[in-house]
């Protein structure tokens, strides 16, 4: 699994890379959304991997959603794609955009892959295990180190979205006596407190299922949580919601150890 997801990520980092040096072509979807072309390569290599290796295991990818095809998930086991994550960051020139691919069991991201193919580095996650790995010239993977959430102290080090910032990510910044907060881009904020950089991620804007399952997957494996207001887990596979589309997520906080009695304060 882990050696599919990762050239899977890297023949789409490859395909990315080229796209993003010649200038991408901008459109946008119905909700107003970019796309480019380098979300539609990206998303044909990976669907072509994944279903050569794991036919039987259906994907859900953002991109084939927004065409309207969506797969049967009943089973509970299904992949999660976002074939570029951050495009926002990647048409602006910025580096922090991701390829995340993700497998779901029962609603919990059980394995995946953040690569960041600007950035020359990646974060994969399978059977509990976390790593860290840098990206070679020639789009391989280079040096691997384990990783974990550091335990939380006093002083405190938040992520936040670099495109969606909100009053109440700044009210809990306050809440919780954060001063120091990163905004990034993608789902690298899930890695960055997957390796101990960061304490939490509060996300008070919405995401969908493929924006969070891959770094939500490292982040548990590296000891972390992912808890929405009420202070469940963030769960995968949610389809004939009420109140939001399919697939989309509620507002959650992403951290290491020692947050889940402070999520339901959130709420209040």
């Amino acid at each position: 699994m882990k050696q599919v997801m990762e050239r899977a990520a890297l023949a789409a980092a490859r395909a990315i890379m080229a796209i993003h040096s010649a200038g991408p072509d901008v459109q946008y979807k119905p909700d107003s959304s970019p796309v480019t072309e380098a979300d539609e390569e990206a998303e044909r290599l990976i669907l072509a991997a994944l279903g050569q290796h794991f036919p039987a295991i259906p994907v859900v990818a953002e991109e084939a959603v927004a065409a309207g095809n969506i797969p049967d998930i009943s089973g509970g086991l299904f992949f999660l794609v976002d074939p570029l994550d951050g495009t926002k960051e990647f048409i602006a020139g910025r580096a922090e955009f991701t390829v995340n691919i993700a497998l779901i069991r029962d609603g919990a991201p059980i394995a995946g892959i953040v690569l960041a193919p600007a950035l020359s580095c990646g974060f994969v996650a399978v059977e509990n295990r976390a790593e860290r790995f840098t990206v070679t010239s020639d789009f391989s993977v280079g040096e691997r180190q384990s990783i974990g959430c550091r335990d939380r102290g006093k002083a405190l080090t938040a992520v936040a979205s670099r495109s969606h910032d909100t009053p109440e990510t700044a009210r809990f910044l306050d809440d919780h006596g954060i001063d120091a907060c990163t905004a990034i881009g993608s789902s690298l904020k899930f890695c960055l407190v997957a390796e101990g950089l960061a304490d939490v991620y509060p996300r008070f804007s919405r995401t969908m299922e493929w924006d969070t399952a891959a770094g939500d997957a490292v982040l548990r494996a590296s000891g972390g949580e992912t808890h929405t207001l009420d202070g469940a887990p963030l769960a995968y596979g949610k389809r004939n919601q009420a109140h939001d589309a399919d697939f989309a997520n509620p507002n959650f906080i992403a951290a290491g150890t020692g947050w889940s009695a402070n999520v339901s304060a959130v709420a209040d």
